[in-house]
C-alpha cells in the first residue's frame, strides 16, 4: 500500500469483509476504524499487532539513522556554527569596526534570543501543520541569508537587525528536531540520538575556532576577518538547504527510504513509545493541558536556568579565555579543545542516562563540575601565573552541555500528543531564550576581564537548577502513581512494563492483561490501542512517565 505523500489523514479508513485494506494484500486493517484526529501512521497499520523481529528492528533503525538523524546532525552543527560564530567575531575586530560602545556587544547577543522568544507561539503551529521536508529548508535557509548578511554590517543597527532575523529562523529549529526525533525513535534509543544532533555543540565549537583561527590569517584589502568567517559560514549554510529538502522525510507512511513491508513495522516499533508518531491537526485541549501541569513550569525552570549558564561560553567563552592573557589566535585555538570536552560530555551523559535509565540524577551530577569551574573562575585571580587553573575551570563549564539533551529526551520521552509535544517543546525553547537573552546582561564589559558579578549570579543559578530537576523528578514519581489508580479503576493491571525503555524491541502487546471491571474476568487484549490516537500523557492511561 503506498502511503499518501500529502499527509492527509483521512477520518476514517474502510475495511474489507476480510479485515484488509481494498487493493492491499500485506497490510491487513483491525475491524475498528482509525479515530479522527488519530496518528497519521494509524491510516497505515489501524489496530492489527504487526510482527517485528529483533533483526528488523535494527535495520530499520539503521536506515533511519543514515537519512533522518544525518540530516538532524548536519543542520544542527550548521544553526550552532551559525550563532557561535559572534564571539569569534569579537576577537577578530567586530566591536572596533563597527563601533560598538558600552552594552552594545551584550545586547547584539540577547537579540537572537528575543526573536526566539517571539516566535516560539508561532514555531508550536508550524511543527504541527507544516510538512517537516518543507519546513525544515525553510528555516535553514532563512537564518543562513541572515548570517551571511552580517558580513555586510557596518553599524550596531545592521547587526541588530541580521541577528534578530537569525534568531527568528532559528527559533522553531530545536523543537523541530526534538519532535523529529519523538517520532521516529523508541524511547530507549532517542538519547544517544539526541545527543547526536546536539552533540554538534562540540563539533561546530571545533569547527567555528579552526575557520576562525584560519580565515583571520586571510589579508585582504576588502574585507575585514570577521566578515570573511561570517561569510564563509552563511554561504555553507545556504548551499546545504537543497539537499535537506532533497533527503528529508515528512514521516513513517511517507518514509521514501523504507519499503512498503518496512513501514508497518517501522511504526509498530513505537506503539510502546505512547506519544504517537504526528498528527497535522493542532488540538487546543492539548494546549490547554500544557498550561496547567506543574511539570510544563517545572521543564520551564530548567531550561531557563541552565541556558543563562550556557551563554556564558556561546556569547563570551572567546573573551574570557582573551582575558586571561592570550591573543587573538590562541583564544581561537584554545577552544578547540572546550568544544571536543562538550561532545564527550554529551554523548558520556547521554549514554548513561540511557544505560541507568534515571535521567534526572545524571543530569544533577552533571551540573556539579560546572559549580567546580565557576568558583575557579571566580577566585582564582586572572594573572599570568594562574592560566593554566583559570583555564581548567573555563574547561569544567563544558559539563553544562550535557544539560540540554537531557533535557530534551527527558521531556519528549513524557509527552505524549503532537499538539502537546511541540507546544512543550516551544515552551522549552521559549525558556531557553529567555536563559540567553539573561545570560549575556550578567556580563558587562566594564567587568572585564573578571567578570565576576556574571560568575557569582551563575553560581547561584546552577545551584537553583539542582533543585528544580529534584523537584521534576519528584513530580514524575507521583505521577506514575496516579497513572496506575487511573489504569485500576479502569480495570487494567496497576503496573505495566514499559518496553520502549528496553535494550531490545519487545511488542508493546505481549503482555496486556485487562480484567471486566465489574466481573473480573479477563477479557480481550487492548494493551497498545492508545498509542496512535494522538492522546496526551495524561489522557493514556497506558502512558509510563520516565524519571
Amino acid at each position: 500500500m503506498q502511503a499518501p505523500d500529502d499527509d492527509k489523514q483521512p477520518a476514517e479508513v474502510q475495511h474489507s469483509e476480510h479485515g484488509q485494506v481494498p487493493g492491499s494484500s500485506r497490510h491487513p486493517k483491525a475491524d475498528k476504524p482509525v479515530h479522527k484526529g488519530a496518528d497519521r501512521a494509524l491510516a497505515l497499520i489501524g489496530n492489527e499487532k504487526v510482527e517485528v523481529s529483533e533483526e528488523d528492528n535494527r535495520r530499520i533503525v539503521r536506515k533511519t539513522d543514515r537519512t533522518i538523524l544525518a540530516i538532524l546532525v548536519w543542520v544542527y552543527f550548521l544553526q550552532i556554527l551559525d550563532k557561535s560564530v559572534l564571539g569569534y567575531g569579537a576577537t577578530y575586530g567586530l566591536k572596533t569596526d563597527t563601533h560598538l560602545s558600552g552594552g552594545q556587544y551584550s545586547i547584539i547577543g540577547s537579540i537572537a534570543p528575543i526573536a526566539q522568544l517571539v516566535w516560539q507561539p508561532f514555531s508550536s503551529y508550524l511543527i504541527v501543520k507544516v510538512p517537516h521536508r518543507i519546513l525544515m529548508p525553510v528555516l535553514c535557509l532563512g537564518w543562513g541569508i541572515a548570517q551571511t548578511l552580517m558580513a555586510t554590517c557596518n553599524s550596531f543597527s545592521g547587526l541588530m537587525a541580521t541577528r534578530f532575523f537569525l534568531g527568528l529562523f532559528e527559533a522553531g529549529c530545536l523543537p523541530l528536531f526534538s519532535v523529529i526525533t519523538s517520532q521516529w525513535y523508541r524511547r530507549a534509543e532517542q538519547p544517544l540520538r539526541v545527543a547526536a544532533w546536539y552533540g554538534t555543540n562540540g563539533l561546530a565549537t571545533i569547527f567555528a575556532a579552526a575557520v576562525s583561527f584560519g580565515l583571520g590569517r586571510i589579508n585582504s584589502d576588502v574585507l575585514k576577518e570577521w566578515q570573511i568567517i561570517f561569510l564563509f559560514v552563511g554561504l555553507l549554510t545556504i548551499v546545504s538547504v537543497p539537499f535537506v529538502y532533497w533527503k528529508l522525510d515528512n514521516d513513517i507512511p511517507s518514509a521514501r527510504f523504507l519499503t512498503e513491508e518496512e513501514k508497518p513495522k517501522a511504526i509498530e516499533r513505537l506503539r510502546a513509545n505512547q506519544t504517537g508518531t504526528g498528527s497535522r491537526e493542532f488540538k487546543w485541549d492539548h494546549v490547554l493541558e500544557a498550561a496547567i501541569e506543574p511539570k510544563t513550569y517545572l521543564w520551564f525552570g530548567m531550561a531557563l536556568l541552565l541556558n543563562v549558564g550556557a551563554s556564558v561560553t556561546n556569547s563570551f567563552g572567546p573573551l574570557i579565555i582573551n582575558g586571561l592573557g592570550f591573543d587573538k589566535y590562541k583564544s581561537s585555538l584554545l577552544n578547540m579543545p572546550f568544544g571536543a570536552l562538550q561532545t564527550i560530555v554529551i554523548l558520556v551523559s547521554s549514554y548513561l542516562a540511557q544505560k541507568a535509565k534515571l535521567k534526572g540524577a545524571i543530569l544533577a551530577g552533571f551540573m556539579l563540575p560546572v559549580l567546580a569551574g565557576l568558583v575557579i573562575l571566580y577566585c582564582v585571580p586572572r594573572d599570568t601565573g594562574s592560566q593554566g587553573t583559570s583555564l581548567a575551570g573555563y574547561y569544567l563549564l563544558a559539563f553544562l552541555f550535557a544539560g540540554n539533551p537531557l533535557i530534551v529526551t527527558w521531556i519528549v520521552g513524557n509527552t505524549g500528543g503532537t499538539t502537546k509535544k511541540s507546544i512543550i517543546m516551544s515552551i522549552y525553547n521559549a525558556a531557553s531564550s529567555v536563559g540567553n537573552i539573561l545570560g549575556p546582561l550578567l556580563f558587562n564589559d566594564r567587568d572585564a576581564p573578571e567578570y565576576k558579578p556574571g560568575l557569582r549570579s551563575c553560581l547561584a543559578v546552577f545551584a537553583a537548577l539542582i533543585g528544580v530537576i529534584l523537584l521534576q523528578w519528584a513530580n514524575l514519581v507521583v505521577l506514575n502513581k496516579m497513572q496506575a489508580k487511573t489504569r485500576v479503576r479502569n480495570g487494567k493491571k496497576a503496573e505495566v512494563i514499559d518496553h520502549s525503555m528496553q535494550d531490545h524491541y519487545h511488542s508493546a502487546r505481549s503482555d496486556g492483561v485487562l480484567q471486566d471491571a465489574e466481573s473480573g474476568d479477563a477479557a480481550d487484549d487492548q494493551t497498545g490501542q492508545n498509542a496512535f490516537l494522538d492522546l496526551t500523557d495524561r489522557k493514556n492511561d497506558e502512558f509510563v512517565y520516565i524519571y
